[in-house]
């Protein structure tokens, strides 16, 4: 026997077997297929499921639960405190937890335009770490790394650029099959462009995963149960992920329909969480079965190289977050009040959310102040677009369009046996479609088909 005691957010699937048929879950897939990650304990097999979070579990030698126990639920219980009181707690526990995970050790952040790696620049900065920093940003796209070196040159901390380069995921895809299982799609983890470089960098990586649900609200009014299904559902379903999926559930004949399936899990799901306010529910949702099953399948590409620290991810930062007044984490208001505090500085740095402007004034980001950036922006755009090197918003356009990507992808997806369980009609259809049509909206089933194609090459029990 052995026993496990999974995180609150792990940051890895730990699998273990049920008695039930070796077969595939078709209906799991399907669901994959549409969001891009499996949800719940869900995998590929009907006998593999995935530990739940938050939960002790007591195993048999043949990796069967003999017991299993939640030790916390997601919860919301504001206190009656202030905003400063929040924000000098929140300080403190965010500074322990960093320097817990660091102290003694050359710290690699990864840093963005954004408020969560430049909130842990600023702790670390605070607590006189020995940090090492890089950025990297999509070859003729937006200069991420512009205000990322800005941050580290304000922190006084070493920093490395890097451009992600057209194709590079076809060198890459058999270690990252190794690597994320085909539980994720392959080109979200930029970093595995780069990730031969993380072992000069230091000792520890300090990740900024997950600060951006916690610390900030969705916005909702008060919702029913069915409107907050309805929201997760919206921003579940990745573009087109209804429509391939449907057409999946069709093609193996599965009883009834996909939305119809897909629409009662969510629900099933919802209703493990108590929680009254709307806000904070979908929150817990998130943080209880996106995240685990989604934002930490790729951290591998980092624990490969160094070992991997979460301060958003940390126990006592969920068990924090769940005491804290909605309305204080409305517009990311508590990391906006803590990097005006420790290091003012960086608060004038552009955010990438509301570029043009920063921390003091991105509430001006709005009609017509706005306007001038807006127009030039664009500008900019139709302009590379008429020189024939368009502005690259998303890593699949460096890894799928253009003559090269494609014979990859006709290679992988045409020629891997996929189509002893997926038609050779559909895979040809969403490859011309992509290719000559809409490459936006069959972009997500793409790739989908080529996480798909490369699960079929690793597991000979299929077909």
């Amino acid at each position: 026997m052995k026993t496990i005691t999974t995180p609150i957010i792990p940051t890895k699937q730990t699998f273990y077997k049920v008695d039930a048929l070796h077969e595939l879950d078709l209906k799991a897939i399907c669901v994959f297929t549409a969001i891009g990650f499996f949800l719940d304990q869900d995998t590929y097999y009907q006998d593999t499921k995935v530990l739940r979070p938050a939960t002790e579990y007591t195993l048999d030698s043949s990796n069967k639960v003999l017991n299993s126990k939640p030790y916390f639920n997601w919860h919301y219980r504001p206190r009656d405190i202030s905003f400063e009181k929040a924000l000098e707690e929140f300080s403190r526990l965010f500074e322990n937890i960093i320097k817990d995970q660091t102290t003694g050790k050359k710290v690699i952040l990864p840093l963005s335009g954004g408020l969560d790696s430049r909130t842990q620049a600023a702790a670390l900065k605070t607590l006189q770490a020995d940090v090492s920093t890089y950025s990297y940003e999509f070859k003729g796209g937006y200069p991420e790394t512009k205000v990322a070196k800005e941050v580290a040159k304000a922190c006084d901390f070493k920093f490395q650029d890097y451009k992600i380069n057209r194709g590079y995921l076809w060198n890459v895809i058999e270690d990252l099959t190794e690597l994320n299982r085909c539980y994720s799609d392959f080109t979200s983890p930029r970093q595995m462009a780069i990730c031969n470089n993380f072992n000069e960098m230091g000792d520890v990586f300090s990740l900024g995963h997950w600060g951006d649900v916690l610390f900030d609200s969705m916005n909702l009014s008060d919702l029913s149960h069915d409107q907050q299904v309805e929201v997760l559902i919206s921003r579940l379903l990745k573009r087109g992920g209804l429509e391939f999926a449907s057409l999946l559930w069709e093609e193996w004949e599965l009883e009834g329909h996909f939305k119809d399936y897909f629409r009662s899990r969510i629900s099933e799901l919802l209703n493990t969480i108590d929680i009254d306010n709307s806000n904070a529910r979908l929150r817990a949702f998130k943080s209880k079965y996106w995240a685990p099953r989604w934002t930490s399948v790729n951290l591998s590409i980092f624990s490969k190289y160094k070992p991997i620290t979460l301060p958003y991810y940390d126990d006592r930062m969920c068990q924090f977050i769940c005491t804290i007044p909605e309305s204080f984490l409305k517009g990311r208001q508590l990391q906006i009040a803590y990097i005006k505090k420790r290091m003012p500085e960086l608060a004038k740095m552009e955010w990438q959310d509301q570029r043009p402007f920063n921390l003091y004034n991105y509430h001006l980001n709005k009609k017509p102040y706005n306007l001038p950036y807006r127009i030039i922006n664009k500008l900019k755009r139709e302009i590379k677009a008429l020189t024939g090197k368009p502005y690259v918003q998303r890593n699949w356009e460096l890894q799928f369009l253009g003559k090269a990507n494609e014979r990859f992808l006709k290679k992988y997806i045409l020629e891997s046996g996929l189509e002893n369980w997926v038609s050779q009609s559909l895979l040809k259809t969403h490859l011309n479609e992509f290719i000559q049509g809409d490459s936006l909206r069959y972009a997500h089933s793409i790739n989908m088909l080529l996480v798909l194609a490369k699960f079929n090459q690793q597991n000979s029990t299929i077909g």
